[in-house]
């Protein structure tokens, strides 16, 4: 179906035609999506999926944080869940978090309860993607302090899936194709809140010591090839992490057009101001390529790219 050809339901949230990516994610790049939806609320979003033809694809996006979208555009309807997704409520131990929650802000109401989500305190996001990405650092992963996920199917229908029928695994989780992340609640172990913020504190710090957070990036380019994450103890093993092979094939501060790998931290992709996103995964694909070269390692993608190339 053309997009000219479809009739979008009513809905009581935002619904906007040709709206421009490049504003609404991190690397600022990206070509419009041929519908943008912004769903009032949980039952806005049930009626809009329900009433939706079951042809026209459907991408959920989050903040824009670990996405490049390509320069053609997306076909089809981009959804972004905005204010009526963001609550965050403590109940003992159990913290219940809208997709559109940010994983810093929900670290940081989690450790004034005295609760210890710590590991989402510098994971550039929000808590659907956190989720769908298994997110982790510092050798804890959302698997694991995940209880169950809110999912409004591609049907319209509500469903509650335990943490377990997600499959996770390293930087993956098994959902329903086309299924939307409304909200998710984690189990916490309990710890001091002052302890708890600063230890947020000590990471943020190190964080900021080690990564251009300062520029226009989309947080780690690369999975690490050792297949977790760094755990931030002295004993860490750099030896397989992506940043270390892409250093030893000689791809640190690597450019293309308005692309570059950091020289701070080699795993970031940076735009320094008019990249294209070509530009981007053309120099993702140059450093796969001569990482490949040098120590036959294939390194798959951390950044989801989706929609089409540019003309």
């Amino acid at each position: 179906m053309k997009r000219s050809e479809m009739e979008m339901p009513e809905v009581r949230g935002q619904l906007e035609e040709r709206r421009t990516m490049a504003d609404l994610t991190w690397l600022r790049v990206g070509g419009p999506a041929d519908w943008f939806f912004r769903p009032a609320d949980v039952e806005d979003l049930c009626a809009f999926l329900s009433a939706l033809p079951d042809d026209v694809p459907v991408f959920t996006m989050g903040v824009g944080s670990n996405l490049i979208v390509r320069d053609g555009g997306i076909r089809g309807v981009v959804i972004r869940l905005g204010r009526g997704f963001n609550g965050i409520e403590v109940d003992g131990d159990r913290v219940v978090a809208g997709a559109a929650a940010l994983d810093a802000h929900v670290a940081r109401k989690a450790a004034a309860a005295g609760l210890d989500l710590t590991y989402l305190r510098t994971i550039p996001g929000a808590i659907g993607g956190a989720v769908r990405m298994n997110a982790g650092c510092y050798g804890t992963y959302t698997a694991d302090r995940l209880e169950s996920v809110q999912l409004v199917l591609r049907d319209g229908t509500r469903e509650t899936r335990n943490a377990e029928a997600l499959n996770f695994a390293y930087r993956s989780s098994e959902l329903p194709e086309g299924a939307v992340i409304v909200s998710a609640t984690f189990r916490a172990p309990r710890g001091e809140a002052d302890a708890l913020e600063a230890r947020m504190s000590e990471q943020v710090a190190a964080r900021d010591a080690s990564q251009p957070v300062k520029a226009r990036s989309a947080g780690s380019t690369f999975r690490n090839p050792a297949g977790f994450s760094s755990t931030g103890r002295a004993d860490d093993v750099h030896d397989l992490k992506a940043w270390k092979v892409i250093d030893e094939a000689g791809m640190r501060g690597a450019r293309r057009g308005g692309a570059v790998m950091s020289e701070k931290h080699c795993n970031f992709l940076l735009n320094e101001g008019d990249a294209t996103a070509a530009d981007l995964e053309g120099l993702g694909e140059d450093v796969r390529k001569k990482v490949y070269d040098s120590s036959a390692i294939t390194l798959e993608w951390e950044i989801m790219r989706v929609g089409e190339p540019g003309a």
